[in-house]
């Protein structure tokens, strides 16, 4: 059984997913975690562990000496206002504890719009949304940190993510979904399980200061997936509302931007 010491700033769908991989793969888990709620011994897959509070710049100052113990750390917590909070908070600490293995997850957004174009690794970084713009930022400071510590570091973009519980299956049956008409409109997305799976192997197979997109084979309309599910469900197709008719803004952002995401660097050097 391998040891490892584990702490995830953010404890949401990815990483714990990621936590259930490892206890699948029979690893001894040391783990603590950030959140916004206060203080207290929680338990995953019955692995006890210390969640500490963390809010903008406050934090829980007991979680310090767990961090300086951790040789393995996983941050998915959002940048706020173009700053990562984990690098302004705590990037000495971290470049003191030498941890071997740092990992960033980001997203897409931060390619911006392509116009429904592939886009890779190398390609051009544009992000018109606020999430996108911040997610940059926030990649460039932990590119700056990996390269002045030189410790090993990755970031990985993640596409839209869904899991068994959260899909457009689940919206479907709530009634809570509507087909957007707008034409070349692309996106990717990738299931929760696969980030976790990625990033076990990861643990295995490192280079530092890359960046992987992860992502599924099959960039699509939104239109496209809601009727294949309306199909598998054989339920009534939701009705198609038109841009200027959407009252979420974040809707309305996400369908300014169209691209498809290219996954064969992850497929590759992770053999996957």
């Amino acid at each position: 059984m391998k040891d490892i010491n584990i702490f995830c700033f953010g404890f949401g769908q990815v990483a714990k997913s990621f936590i259930k991989k490892l206890n699948l793969e029979k690893f001894n888990i040391n783990l603590s975690v950030t959140s916004r709620g206060k203080t207290q011994q929680q338990k995953i897959n019955k692995i006890n562990y210390k969640s500490f509070q963390f809010v903008n710049d406050s934090f829980d100052q007991k979680l310090i000496e767990k961090l300086k113990q951790s040789d393995h750390i996983l941050i998915s917590i959002p940048p706020i206002d173009g700053f990562d909070l984990v690098v302004k908070n705590f990037s000495k600490i971290i470049e003191e504890s030498s941890p071997k293995w740092i990992t960033y997850l980001s997203a897409t957004s931060v390619y911006g719009d392509h116009k429904g174009e592939w886009v890779n690794e190398e390609s051009e970084t544009k992000p018109t949304s606020a999430n996108g713009i911040d997610r940059l930022a926030a990649e460039k400071s932990w590119m700056l940190f990996a390269a002045n510590s030189m410790l090993p570091f990755q970031i990985f973009r993640l596409s839209g993510i869904y899991s068994d519980q959260r899909n457009i299956l689940a919206r479907l049956k709530s009634g809570n979904t509507n087909i957007i008409n707008k034409k070349n409109h692309f996106f990717s997305r990738i299931h929760v399980e696969d980030v976790a799976n990625v990033l076990f192997k990861s643990l295995s197979n490192f280079k530092s200061s890359e960046i992987y997109n992860i992502s599924d084979d099959k960039p699509s309309s939104s239109k496209e997936v809601t009727l294949y599910g309306a199909k598998l469900l054989n339920v009534d197709i939701p009705k198609s509302i038109e841009i200027k008719d959407i009252e979420s803004e974040m809707l309305k952002n996400f369908y300014k931007e169209s691209k498809k995401v290219s996954n064969k660097k992850m497929k590759s050097f992770f053999d996957y």
